[in-house]
């Protein structure tokens, strides 16, 4: 089972996961205009309820007025997650004053071992400026099934801890413009060069 999951993880993770059957054709080619995956009007508005550090309670309202890198994932990801902010990070850099309007979210898609503050913490040793959030797995699932994303929680291998398990999830960073609106597609093997161009692009449109 978990080799089948890992496989889907690894060839729908990207960009197939995030579009319904009827937007595939839409969602699997490049749009002339956009380096990233152009997915306006293929996907929801920025819509959630999920805890934050220090007991808040964040909703996309938080967030009015700022454009929008989110990402699912886990503080304990070996692997596509450090390596997805650390790109995150080097896009903001890149950016300079033009990212003073933008926020990196980070939602947990382990909701069982990944507390708010572990969360922020996690997300602050990349970048002071990412939001840390997760929720009850109720929350969670519906809201990753909002944005069409795949994963599942691997139960524990026979005599480990309950807290040692693996989790597998599809990837990409989901592009919202700062009226909310899914704007963007980002797989985990983009150009950063190229992702900070649509970001600016999408900046100077939306001002």
């Amino acid at each position: 089972m978990y080799s089948l999951v890992k496989r889907f993880h690894t060839l729908a993770g990207l960009i197939l996961v995030a579009c319904s059957v009827l937007f595939l054709p839409a969602c699997s080619e490049r749009s002339p205009d956009w380096n990233l995956y152009d997915v306006k009007g293929h996907l929801p508005d920025l819509k959630f309820t999920l805890n934050g550090a220090n007991q808040k309670t964040w909703t996309e309202q938080d967030l009015k007025d700022q454009t929008v890198l989110l990402f699912f994932g886990y503080a304990s990801c070996p692997d596509i997650c450090p390596t997805t902010m650390a790109q995150l990070n080097e896009i903001l850099v890149k950016l300079g004053d033009q990212a003073k309007n933008i926020k990196i979210v980070f939602i947990s898609v382990d909701p069982h071992r990944d507390t708010p503050e572990i969360l922020q913490a996690y997300v602050n040793a990349f970048n002071p400026q990412a939001i840390g959030l997760t929720g009850d797995e109720k929350t969670i699932s519906d809201l990753a099934r909002r944005y069409r994303v795949a994963y599942q929680i691997e139960k524990p291998k026979p005599g480990d801890s309950p807290d040692i398990y693996d989790v597998t999830h599809s990837r990409g960073v989901f592009v919202f413009d700062k009226n909310g609106a899914a704007r963007l597609l980002a797989s985990d093997s983009e150009n950063t060069d190229a992702f900070v161009e649509d970001l600016k692009k999408l900046i100077q449109q939306t001002n």
